[in-house]
Formats: structure tokens, C-alpha cells, sequence
């Protein structure tokens, strides 16, 4: 390969990051904007909640469908296809004029997001040959991704401060301009090497309506109580519906999803390690932002500002991260990431009523994004270990999925432990308030603490399930100036 075509594949990889980073950015920046949002349309408390819940429905219930169309269509087709959507519904829902409009603007933002997001990780699988160079992207790609969530929240601060709710949107626009234009340039074409182009129709019918019905009740059953009529109602339908997909995809002759993949233990302790440290890592910056916001009162850019030292310490060891996983291999890195982001959380159930910045949170926010550099980076890499090249857009649609059904999860059970503990708290002491600094933070303080134990389950899992190093794995000699260049 000559220093061209090298050159060219790295700035493929920038491409792609950047796009990544904007779906990710996304799932973030919104919910710091949410009480202007509210003012500015006449959102209703109860339906202020779906600018948030219409995205994460389409987005995590139509991943795995993005990622087998990107397969079969052509992943770059995809990748510009969900390009377009998400950033012409980003316009949209800058101009949006009432609830239902940005609502349902939202949903169709989410749905790109569910095209693009899988189709770009597969571009990058197909392109950077497992081993040492895969690594080395996929260190890039995590410290994006890793680090977006907390950056979402420090931009959405500051726009919404300095302008309008409405620029959280727009931002995308000539982000998403711009990427689209360059696309044909850098990116090339790839298909799976099928013997049929058939798809899967019943497949994806079920799976993308079980999923998307599963988001749905997780997110009611935090606004309504878990044993409500009709939460079991929608929690039963989502099961049925992900059963008789697991059926057909075991009698289907073009699956959706082949379930042979999962006999891939990396690939499937690592989604299952990722959809515990996603239940752990969404619900981390829900409350986060509720502390410092409800608690200590701070600022929406203040709020934002207080994350810099969380996603720059994701950004400086993500790199470490990828050379410890080609090095020593996946599964210790990864354990050992589970167990410090584990740590983290139990610093963050400590924090005190009256918290200062840089005694109480600061020393956690390094130590999170030292715990999530070591998690998210390996996680990807074992998530792809493995799989083929026509089963790119599958497996990078399965882990996509894992963590955003994973973050549904952790957020419900989050908002129903906090709500619960946060009651009791006034119950046992008579004079305070629901809103009070100390009943709110008693209610985070017991939550911390259980979604330290998903991290510890996750950290488990990842000891217990993934091979110490692959047999698929066959670790590739990059030359010392594509090194430098990356």
C-alpha cells in the first residue's frame, strides 16, 4: 500500500469520527437545553421528556437494521442516506414552532442517527485490518465517541447561554454539510460478498418494533412505576416481539442478524460488558447534571464547563487505552477499566450536599475517564474481533444497540431508585423538601452506588466470558510514520 492510499484511509477515519461525534454530541447536548426548550414551546412537564425519548426510540430500535442495510446496500450509501436525514431534521428542529412538530422532528433525527451510526463503525471495520492498525482507529473512534457525551453537555451550555435552545440544532448543519461533502472523495464503496441480496422483512419488523416498544416502556416506567397495567403491558410486547425474532432469524435463510455470531465469546462479552457500562454511564452524567445543577446550583454552562476534565482525560488515555488491548490483549484492559469506572461511582455517591468542585468532584471526573477510556475502547475492539467482512454492519450495529438498550435501562432504573430513596428520605425526615439539597442527594447517593454495581457485574462478566487474546486475532505491523501521521 502505498503512503497515498494510507494517508487517504486516515482521513477516512477523521470523516467518520466526525460524524460519530455529532450522533453521540447529540444524545447529550439536548437535555441541558430542556427547561428552555419548555418555556419557548409551552411543553407540559410530562411531555417535555419525549424531545429526549422520541430520539433514543428510533435511534436504538433501528440499529440493527441500519447496520444489515449498510451490509447489503452499501455502507457508504448508507452512511450519506442517514448523513442527509439526521442533518436535515437537525434544521427542522431548530425551526420547530411547537411540541408536536420537534417531537416528531426528533424521531426522524433519531432515525438517521440509526442509519448513520452503524454504517460508519463498519466502514471503519472494513477499512483498518484487525489487529494493530483496527486497534489504533478504534482508539480514535473511542476517544470521539467516549468523550462526546460529556462535550454535548459543555456545548449545549453554551450555546443555549449565548443564543437559543434552537443552536443545539443547528450546529449540526454545517457540520453535516461538510462531512457530506467530502464523503465522495474519501470513503469508498463496500458491500457484503453475499450469495443473495435477499432481506429479511419479517426480521426486521420485529426486532426494530420490540426494541423500540422496549425503549418506550423503559422510559415509562420511570415516569409511571414498573407495576403499572400497562408498563407490563409494553414490557411484555417488547419480549414477545424479540422472541419471535430469535425465531425467525434461526429458520431464516438471509437473517438479519446470523445468530452463529454470537458464538464469538469476545464479541459477546463485550456487548454484554457494553450494555452494563452504558446502564452505568448514561445514568453518570443524568445525575451528574441533576446534582450540580439541582444541588449546587450551578449554571447550564457552568454545568458544562465542570465536565472538561472527565472528556479531556477520556481523549488523552483512549490512545493508551488501544496500545494496552494490542499489547496485553482485550479482556484485562477492559476488566480493569469496569473496575475503575466501579470506583468512580462510588466516589460520586459521596458527594456531599455542599460539594466543591475541585475537592469532590474534579479527582472523580478524572478517575471516570480514566475508568471509561479502559472500557469503551477495548469494548469496541472485542465487539469486532472476529467477524467478517460481510458482517460488518451487523456487528457494528449489534454493539450500537447494546449500549443504547443498555443506557435505557440504566436511566429507568436510575430515575426509579433515586425518586424512591429521595421520597423515603422525606418520609424519615420531617421539615425537609422533595427538591431539598439533602433528601436529592441522599436519592443520588443510593444510586451511585447501584449503578457501581452494574460496572462490577460488567467487570465480571469481562474477566469471566472473553478470551485472553483471540484466536481470530491477528495483530498487523504498521510502519513507525503511519504511526506518527495517526
Amino acid at each position: 500500500m502505498n503512503s497515498q492510499q494510507s494517508s487517504k484511509r486516515w482521513f477516512a477515519l477523521a470523516l467518520i469520527v466526525a460524524a460519530q461525534f455529532m450522533v453521540v454530541l447529540d444524545v447529550a447536548i439536548v437535555n441541558v437545553a430542556l427547561p428552555s426548550i419548555k418555556t419557548d414551546l409551552d411543553f407540559s412537564q410530562e411531555s417535555l421528556q419525549w424531545v429526549i425519548t422520541a430520539y433514543s426510540i428510533f435511534f436504538g430500535g433501528a440499529l440493527l437494521l441500519g447496520g444489515r442495510l449498510a451490509d447489503i446496500l452499501g455502507r457508504r450509501r448508507l452512511f450519506m442516506l442517514g448523513l442527509v436525514v439526521f442533518t436535515v431534521s437537525s434544521l427542522l428542529d431548530g425551526l420547530a414552532w411547537s411540541e408536536g412538530s420537534l417531537i416528531a422532528f426528533r424521531s426522524l433525527q433519531g432515525l438517521g442517527a440509526a442509519l448513520l451510526s452503524p454504517a460508519a463503525l463498519s466502514i471503519l471495520m472494513t477499512t483498518f485490518r484487525e489487529g494493530r492498525e483496527r486497534n489504533l482507529a478504534l482508539g480514535i473512534w473511542g476517544a470521539a465517541s467516549g468523550s462526546g457525551g460529556a462535550a454535548g453537555v459543555l456545548l449545549g451550555g453554551a450555546l443555549t447561554s449565548a443564543f437559543s435552545w434552537s443552536w443545539i440544532f443547528f450546529i449540526n448543519v454545517p457540520a453535516g454539510i461538510a462531512v457530506l461533502a467530502l464523503t465522495p472523495f474519501l470513503l469508498s464503496e463496500s458491500k457484503a460478498e453475499l450469495k443473495h441480496r435477499n432481506f429479511d422483512v419479517a426480521g426486521a419488523i420485529s426486532i426494530t418494533s420490540g426494541l423500540m416498544l422496549l425503549v418506550y416502556a423503559l422510559t415509562r416506567a420511570a415516569q409511571h412505576g414498573w407495576g403499572t397495567p400497562t408498563t407490563i403491558a409494553l414490557l411484555a410486547g417488547s419480549a414477545a416481539l424479540i422472541l419471535t425474532f430469535v425465531a425467525i432469524e434461526a429458520r431464516s435463510k438471509a437473517p438479519l442478524l446470523p445468530l452463529s455470531i454470537f458464538r464469538l465469546r469476545t464479541l459477546a462479552a463485550s456487548n454484554l460488558s457494553g450494555l452494563l457500562l452504558a446502564g452505568a454511564l448514561f445514568s453518570q452524567f443524568f445525575l451528574l447534571t441533576l446534582y450540580m445543577q439541582q444541588v449546587l446550583h450551578y449554571s447550564a454552562l457552568k454545568t458544562g464547563v465542570a465536565y472538561i476534565a472527565l472528556t479531556l482525560t477520556i481523549i488523552a488515555f483512549s490512545g493508551v487505552a488501544q496500545a494496552l488491548a494490542t499489547r496485553i490483549g482485550v479482556r484485562p484492559v477492559l476488566t480493569t477499566g469496569m473496575v475503575v469506572s466501579a470506583v468512580a461511582l462510588v466516589l460520586f455517591a459521596r458527594l456531599p450536599v455542599d460539594g466543591h468542585y475541585f475537592w469532590d468532584l474534579f479527582p472523580a471526573f478524572i478517575l471516570s475517564g480514566l475508568g471509561l477510556a479502559l472500557a469503551f475502547v477495548p469494548m469496541s475492539i472485542g465487539a469486532l474481533t472476529g467477524v467478517t467482512s460481510d458482517e460488518a454492519g451487523v456487528a457494528s450495529g449489534l454493539i450500537n444497540t447494546s449500549q443504547q438498550v443498555g443506557g435505557a435501562i440504566g436511566v429507568a432504573l436510575a430515575t426509579t431508585v433515586a425518586t424512591t430513596f429521595t421520597s423515603r428520605y422525606v418520609d424519615d425526615h420531617p421539615g425537609s423538601a422533595v427538591f431539598g439539597g439533602s433528601a436529592l442527594t441522599h436519592g443520588f447517593a443510593i444510586t451511585f452506588y447501584v449503578l457501581a454495581g452494574l460496572a462490577v457485574a460488567g467487570a465480571i462478566v469481562a474477566g469471566l466470558m472473553l478470551e485472553s487474546r483471540p484466536s481470530a486475532e491477528q495483530p498487523v505491523r504498521v510502519e513507525e510514520p503511519l504511526l506518527e501521521a495517526a
